[in-house]
This record gives structure tokens, sequence and C-alpha cells, in this order.
């Protein structure tokens, strides 16, 4: 008697299986800078499942750059699965396309997920990503290189421009004598 060998992920195979939050840039890129990779990552409660989920996102989406799990337990029969996607104006839409092909796997529908980013959770949505999350490296380094320059002035190291000015500002500044 022969038994079939099914590999992969099923229909609702990962139900009861994964944690309905998607955590966003909690961790860092493996594949280049943080201000040009997104990384979003998923509790899952099984080995097998975080691999075979890992393998759904790498073959399943041409704009999901890597996808991987954690090396081993955060918790006990905890995972971590973590995707890179490029920071781009349109990442939250793809985001947003990763979590409504997951309620195939899941029991979870779009409005069941919540979304941590920065220390605070709330309610999943491509506009409320969008809105909290940089969606591209000059937004991402905008954000981040002010808390950066705090450091280098109590270090007593010039600060990097942040902002590129705009003509409007040029002109402003050259209006009012200090450029």
């Amino acid at each position: 008697m022969f038994r079939h060998l099914l590999e992969g992920l099923q229909y609702k195979d990962l139900e009861g299986i994964m944690k309905s939050t998607v955590h966003i840039d909690e961790f860092a890129s493996k594949m280049g800078d943080d201000d040009d990779i997104v990384v979003v990552s998923f509790f899952v409660r099984d080995l097998q499942a975080a691999k075979d989920l890992v393998g759904w996102f790498e073959k399943g989406y041409d704009f999901v750059l890597d996808a991987d799990r954690s090396p081993g337990e955060i918790k006990p029969s905890r995972y971590l699965v973590y995707v890179e996607l490029r920071r781009r104006p349109n990442v939250a839409k793809q985001v947003g396309t990763l979590i409504e092909d997951l309620g195939t796997l899941t029991e979870f529908d779009d409005k069941d997920w919540t979304m941590r980013y920065d220390g605070r959770t709330q309610p999943w949505s491509v506009e409320a990503m969008s809105k909290t999350v940089p969606m591209t490296p000059a937004d991402y380094r905008a954000a981040h290189d002010d808390d950066l320059n705090e450091v280098r002035k109590a270090a007593g190291i010039e600060p990097k421009k942040v902002h590129k000015p705009t003509p409007e500002t040029l002109a402003m500044q050259s209006a009012a004598g200090i450029r």
C-alpha cells in the first residue's frame, strides 16, 4: 500500500498555528540597509509550518526579496518567519496582498489582523501602514536620522543634514539672509 507524500501548504493548513499580528521593521534586514528594506515578521507555532511558510512566501511572490525563519525557538514551539520587501510606495499594498492571501491558510480575515510598528499595535490596514511606516528610503532616513543626529550632537560630532532643501526653502533662506 502506497501513501502519497504531500508537501507544502494546503487550504487552511495554518489554522490555529499563526498569530494574527504582522510585525513591521522590528528586525534588521539581512539583504540590505534598513532604509531600503522593510522586514515583516509573523509568529508561527510549529517548526515545519514555519519552514513551509517561508517556501510559500519565496515561491509565491515576485516582490518578496527573501524569506527566512528564526534559527531556533523564540519561545517553546514559537518561531518567527521574516519576509523582506523593498521599501517603496507600494510596499503597504504588497503586505496587504500577503495578509489577504494568508486568509487561505489561516482562520483570519483581513479585519482580524493587527500591525505592530515602533512599539505600538493598531488594527491592520493598507492605509494604516502607509501612514505609520516610512514607505521610501528617504522617508525612513528622515524619520530615523534625527535620532542619530541627537547622538552626534551629544558626542560633539557635526550632525548631518537629513532633508534636502527645496528651491523654495533655499529662496526663503536667501531672502532672510541665512544662506
